[in-house]
């Protein structure tokens, strides 16, 4: 039987995984080429645009892991399409994502069932964009609500992270660089893969042991957090969502 930590560590990787798997679809990039903006710039409109439409301050106190630079420029360079459109096309390509990925997966109804209540009983304090994808509508069919459900979870882990990762005086290049990710759309990757993703400037300094074993306490302090999250569901509800997004994530 798992208790809320052990789930909270057991499904952060498919939840990360296919949660924003949308993020880099053919369903995104058909938005970048309708609307003549970048990959950047519908990202940042798309997914920070539950934040309104605000200076690119805002969005880089949010956007922890990219250079404040980067977010600027997309922010500001994708501003013609507006942020409640932006969000709309967003979270419909999250579902047209989930419907082609996970159609046939018969285990989406519950997957999606589980998780609403450690949604709606989530605190949102630290995870403001938690906080405004949770206020998106949820759509009835399965496979969709069961992917955005996962999106919105993502993004409070995510948000959580970036709290625990400041908090242990880590600057977030170094968090990076200092571990291998596996809860990305972009599968298992080493650090300077995702530090280039990210569009930091090389060369990158190769972290050190106390850095090392400070990520690593970070991920810890980050199942922590995640923890109290998961405790609305029941032992046996956590080990019965625990291996349908094992599978879901076999998919």
């Amino acid at each position: 039987m798992a208790d809320p930590r052990t789930t909270a560590v057991q499904v952060k990787t498919p939840i990360g995984q296919i949660g924003g798997g949308f993020m880099i679809s053919r369903e995104v990039k058909a938005i970048c080429e309708e609307h003549g903006l970048g990959p950047r710039e519908v990202y940042f409109r798309g997914r920070c645009g539950v934040l309104g439409e605000c200076d690119a301050d805002v969005v880089t106190s949010v956007a922890v892991f990219f250079p404040a630079a980067h977010v600027e420029e997309s922010w500001n360079g994708g501003r013609k399409l507006p942020a409640d459109r932006a969000v709309e096309l967003y979270t419909a390509a999250c579902h047209a994502w989930g419907r082609r990925k996970l159609g046939g997966y018969q285990g989406c109804a519950r997957i999606a069932e589980l998780l609403e209540p450690v949604v709606e009983q989530a605190s949102p304090v630290g995870a403001p964009l938690f906080a405004g994808w949770r206020a998106v509508p949820l759509p009835d069919d399965p496979p969709a609500r069961a992917v955005q459900l996962m999106h919105v979870v993502r993004e409070l882990r995510g948000g959580l992270h970036a709290n625990a990762v400041l908090a242990a005086g880590l600057h977030p290049l170094e968090a990076t660089l200092a571990t291998e990710h596996g809860g990305t759309p972009l599968g298992q990757s080493q650090g300077a893969a995702i530090a280039r993703f990210f569009t930091w400037p090389e060369p990158y300094a190769e972290p050190g042991p106390d850095v090392v074993a400070r990520r690593a306490a970070v991920e810890e302090t980050t199942d922590d957090l995640m923890a109290p999250v998961f405790s609305v569901l029941t032992d046996s509800e956590s080990d019965e969502l625990i291996d349908l997004l094992r599978f879901g994530h076999a998919r």
